[in-house]
């Protein structure tokens, strides 16, 4: 059964110390899930959330991301990884057309914040839960993703191996953690089609189920062990002939947590190597010039991405007419990109309402495993100037280095905390691995 592989791989690599490399792209992922989350702390689905499910009574060994009361360890996974999707700036993991950190991150620390469990305890179960999940997204796509949110799906999967790590699980309570995981797993794409609150509840009901079915393992919970690959599991009815063999061959080689991608954008990712081709024309052809820009990309970018005019900031992260003309007109596409003044600037409405999508068959058949874009600038004399990106920056093959993270991490954390708390944050989270305990993290940053 394919989850007792993936459950005999994760126990098997725990008396081996983590490898530098693993750690140091664990330790990346934590800030860049950190930075996503304090950005997305103050937005309404994270704060309704907490209006709804806490009160002054509410106590327990977790906190919120960057601050509040305490809270249980699935109310704490459900809320902060809630809050880590909101900004639509958490990590991707390209092949799986799929956004690990968001509930793999938040499940594992609120299971580390209630066990107390290291720093370097915390970095490997995080490790272990991209590992796990990102090779079931990889093995399931692209057919999954044609109705299916594979954070919410998939996602589950991967909170419910990050926790099972924290708690020390052997193989064969890993592997039930698993199965209960797999058989909550959910999340509709249809959710993210409207300004529905439910994709990022996706990610946070993710999380706290995934650390459901982990700590209820640990009590001698069991799942049905043949539920991913059974032939009425999860792999028959949300794929179209998955790969199993092959995902479980690579496991480590390389741990998929090395290959991530980290957003440089405040929008859908399906936008971004659109983006990167406009800011990269920015120098060349100035606004006033611009008759008309023609965005050539895969189809998924166009089918998630393509509202050509966006009404609301929710919407405007989904377009990539708007972030395409942000990114000439602003030289940016952050948060300040969707601010409702931005929104209604005239000058970058109209080149929206300038900009076409085509879907280019070469770019399309090349999906998921890249990601490219050409865009064209044509100018009131008829020149047209061009750029092509096969890749986007962030991905592995065109990585932020780790000072473009912090700096991506200052950027979105000062704003709600303040300069000098947020380098606060960031010389503790470089640091995780030396923490003993990571409930010292709280002591210096979550107050």
């Amino acid at each position: 059964m394919v989850l007792r592989r993936f459950a005999e791989f994760a126990v098997g690599q725990r008396s081996a110390g983590l490898d530098a490399a693993v750690r140091h792209a664990a330790t990346r992922a934590v800030v860049d899930w950190f930075s996503a989350t304090i950005a997305g702390s103050d937005m309404q689905p994270a704060s309704i959330l907490r209006s709804a499910l806490l009160d002054e009574k509410e106590s327990g060994p977790c906190h919120l991301v960057p601050g509040g009361p305490r809270a249980s360890a699935r109310t704490a996974a459900l809320i902060n990884a809630t809050a880590s999707h909101t900004a639509e700036l958490d990590d991707i993991f390209r092949d799986g057309v799929y956004h690990p950190g968001s509930p793999t991150v938040a499940a594992a620390l609120a299971a580390a914040e209630h066990s107390g469990a290291s720093g370097e305890d915390f970095l490997r179960a995080v490790a272990v839960g991209y590992e796990i999940g990102d090779r079931i997204a990889a093995a399931i796509q692209p057919a999954h993703y044609t109705y299916w949110h594979t954070t919410g799906t998939v996602g589950t999967i991967g909170a419910a191996a990050a926790g099972a790590e924290i708690l020390g699980l052997d193989a064969e309570w890993f592997a039930h953690a698993l199965a209960t995981a797999t058989t909550m797993a959910a999340g509709l794409q249809q959710a993210f089609r409207s300004e529905a609150m439910s994709k990022p509840l996706h990610a946070g009901h993710a999380a706290e189920a995934g650390l459901l079915a982990a700590m209820t393992a640990a009590h001698g919970f069991t799942g049905a062990l043949d539920v991913l690959d059974g032939e009425a599991g999860f792999g028959a009815a949300m794929a179209r002939n998955p790969d199993w063999d092959s995902a479980t061959e690579k496991l480590g080689r390389p741990w998929a947590i090395t290959q991530a991608t980290v957003k440089n954008h405040s929008c859908c990712g399906h936008t971004f190597a659109a983006v990167d081709a406009a800011l990269e024309l920015r120098s060349r052809v100035r606004v006033p010039e611009v008759r008309e820009i023609r965005v050539a990309t895969y189809g998924a970018a166009i089918k998630v991405a393509g509202n050509p005019d966006p009404k609301t900031p929710f919407e405007a992260k989904f377009s990539t007419a708007y972030c395409v003309a942000a990114a000439f007109v602003l030289g940016s596409v952050r948060l300040q990109a969707f601010t409702e003044e931005r929104l209604s600037d005239p000058v970058l409405r109209d080149l929206v309402g300038r900009t076409r999508l085509a879907v280019d068959p070469e770019y399309d058949a090349a999906f998921p495993g890249q990601r490219a874009a050409r865009v064209t600038i044509i100018d009131k004399d008829g020149t047209e100037t061009h750029h092509i990106r096969n890749t986007r920056k962030g991905d592995p093959d065109d990585p932020l280095t780790d000072a473009e993270l912090a700096e991506k991490f200052e950027d979105l954390a000062v704003p709600v905390v303040g300069k000098r708390e947020a380098a606060e944050w960031s010389r503790a989270l470089w640091r995780l691995a030396d923490l003993v305990d990571v409930r010292e993290l709280a002591a210096v940053t979550l107050r």
